[in-house]
C-alpha cells in the first residue's frame, strides 16, 4: 500500500512555513513509510483544484483507495500520525 501525504503551500504562506518543520520532522522520523508530495498551488493551480483545495496549507493523506484524512491549517504531528497510520504508513 503506498501512503502519500499531499502538502499544499505556497512561498506566501506564514501558517506553511510553521508546518514545514513538523512534516521535516514526521518524515525524518517515519523513514520511508509514505511520501511527501509539496504541492506548491501557484505553479500547479490545477492539481490544487482537482483536490479543492481553498486555505492554506491543506495536508492530504491518501493511499491507493484514496483520500483518508484531509487537514486544513497548521496540523499538530500527533493528528498526522494518526491519520498515517489508519492510511496504512
Amino acid at each position: 500500500m503506498t501512503v502519500t501525504l499531499k502538502d499544499f503551500y505556497a512561498d506566501w504562506c506564514g501558517p506553511c512555513k510553521t508546518q514545514d518543520p513538523i512534516l521535516e520532522e514526521l518524515e525524518e522520523d517515519w523513514e520511508g513509510r509514505f511520501e511527501v508530495e509539496k504541492v506548491n498551488v501557484d505553479e500547479q493551480q490545477d492539481v490544487a483544484n482537482e483536490y479543492q483545495v481553498r486555505s492554506l496549507p491543506t495536508l492530504i493523506i491518501e493511499n491507493d483507495d484514496g483520500i483518508v484524512e484531509r487537514f486544513v491549517g497548521v496540523t499538530q504531528r500527533e493528528d498526522l500520525e494518526d491519520a498515517l497510520e489508519e492510511a496504512g504508513a
